[in-house]
């Protein structure tokens, strides 16, 4: 049956009535010039700093520069739908990415799109990408250790919950393997890990992802990525979205791992993108404001007090050196923002000591407060005995005919420690394990024990505590304290398992070969 045009007007005239128009004040500006990832627009005056722009077709930008005219934004993504001339908005929001549990597990770009095929992620909610740090007052001191399962790091460099610890080297000494290896041990521990990798070759990251799955981590870390294909204003961005959402976890009171690798990258990214907005450049061509850059972002990383959740987040950045040179421009301002720093040495490297941790330039500004107490008891002295071989074995290459008894000592000590201190790639060490270890190293039970032997004698012991001892390993691991009855334990351990292996053999001889002599 037709409509009648009385019908029709009574349709039209309902909708008049039904309809409530909202007045919506929007900026709304041109794009005068585009290119490198970079837009250059006209006519957004009430443009707030970092606020996300619509560009259309899906594609948003950061606004960067707000200069007298025109109005620089970063484009977030692609740029070939974007033409001069074109209409951009504001939306009142400053650019925020995805956060909550819903990421864990899940490999993403730096605004929260997943890269690892799974779907969809739909998260509880979202935050500022770039906040103001926590100020002194809501923090509280870092005497919680974060175990990372590396003898090296654990016995003379210990890193705090809510500590910045520098990872820094050469390329190809290490550093990643550091990190990923803490990511690693803290299955069961109940710390979030968020890995940032920035320019990194996207076959790199794909290894490093399988790494993650295959001993289990991923059930507990977040990957972002902006891959070295990505442009410089995702890679800019990265490290700032990986904190935030290491942010949401401390915040609510939980624990929080933050991997930023690496920091050089990040640089020459915000070099990048400041020298393609026409901001002047300074030293290096880098822009004024490159350490406040890396300040502003190290500096969230906080332990906070009980009235603030009383949830922790840990940065651990890493920057590549040329030719280990740390007194260079970006090294230089990010050791003297973090905590302390883990040299990785390439010689140690190439002489097969792994990892490559150089022990007179690596420190913990944290220290003792963050270790466990056992621990700090059983290392005590290790690192001077360590310096001290070190330099003694450089003046005794050519010869040894000459020395001392106790130089003799010093060095076969130092030897053993040195020996310990070496750990494959992607095996932790748990603490019961390098408690009991770094006490017969220290101690000097193996002080007769061959060289090439000690590896053996590691992993011997560590067998024979797991079978034979196995309640002083979990006391050590949930108690952690130093007292007469753990010492006595140790030592017990020490001498039935010598005993047990025929190392008692071994000293014996050792002994009446030197009566002989």
């Amino acid at each position: 049956m037709a409509t009648t045009s009385s019908e029709i007007t009574d349709i039209i005239r309902a909708q008049i009535e039904q309809f409530e128009g909202k007045a919506a004040a929007v900026d709304v500006g041109t794009v005068v010039e585009v290119g490198d990832g970079i837009a250059r627009i006209q006519g957004l005056a009430g443009c707030m700093a970092s606020e996300l722009l619509d560009f259309g077709h899906d594609t948003y930008g950061l606004a960067f520069n707000l200069e007298e005219d025109t109005v620089s934004a970063i484009v977030l993504g692609g740029y070939e739908a974007i033409k001069e001339g074109a209409e951009v908005r504001t939306t009142g929001r400053v650019i925020e990415v995805p956060v909550g549990d819903e990421l864990v597990g899940r490999v993403i770009d730096p605004l929260g799109r997943p890269l690892d095929g799974k779907g969809p992620i739909r998260t509880s909610g979202t935050r500022r990408v770039d906040v103001v740090a926590p100020g002194v007052i809501t923090r509280q001191n870092v005497d919680t250790p974060v175990q990372t399962g590396i003898k090296s790091i654990d016995a003379m460099f210990p890193i705090g919950r809510g500590q910045r610890e520098l990872i820094i080297g050469d390329r190809q000494t290490g550093k990643t393997a550091v990190a990923i290896d803490t990511i690693i041990n803290q299955k069961g521990q109940g710390l979030i890990c968020i890995y940032v990798a920035i320019g990194q070759k996207e076959s790199s990251v794909a290894k490093i992802v399988a790494t993650l799955e295959e001993h289990g981590a991923m059930d507990h870390t977040i990957v972002v990525v902006a891959g070295a294909s990505d442009p410089a204003t995702l890679q800019y961005l990265a490290p700032f979205a990986g904190c935030a959402m290491g942010e949401h976890f401390r915040d609510s009171g939980r624990d929080a791992l933050c991997v930023y690798d690496d920091l050089t990258k990040h640089a020459w990214a915000y070099r990048q993108v400041s020298l393609l907005v026409r901001r002047p450049p300074g030293r290096e061509a880098y822009p004024g404001d490159v350490f406040y850059l890396h300040s502003r972002l190290l500096e969230r990383a906080a332990r906070m007090d009980q009235e603030h959740g009383g949830g922790s987040l840990t940065a651990l950045p890493i920057i590549e050196t040329q030719s280990n040179d740390i007194s260079a421009y970006i090294p230089t301002n990010v050791i003297s923002i973090t905590d302390g720093q883990l040299f990785m040495e390439a010689d140690l490297f190439n002489a097969g000591f792994r990892p490559a941790i150089n022990p007179g330039l690596s420190v913990s500004r944290v220290g003792g407060d963050a270790q466990r107490k056992v621990m700090s008891r059983v290392v005590r002295g290790m690192k001077l005995q360590l310096q001290q071989y070190r330099e003694l074995a450089a003046f005794t290459q050519f010869g040894a005919a000459d020395l001392d008894k106790a130089t003799l000592a010093l060095l076969r000590r130092g030897e053993r420690i040195s020996e310990i201190l070496k750990q494959p790639q992607y095996e932790p060490v748990r603490l019961g394990h390098q408690v009991a270890i770094l006490f017969a190293a220290n101690r000097g039970y193996m002080d007769d024990v061959p060289k090439e032997k000690c590896a053996d004698f590691e992993r011997d012991l560590r067998r024979y505590m797991d079978t034979q001892f196995r309640e002083l390993g979990e006391r050590i691991r949930t108690k952690a304290d130093w007292n007469e009855e753990v010492e006595g334990g140790l030592a017990k351990l020490l001498d039935e398992f010598k005993k047990a292996h025929g190392y008692a053999a071994q000293t014996e001889k050792a002994a009446a070969t030197a009566g002989a002599r």
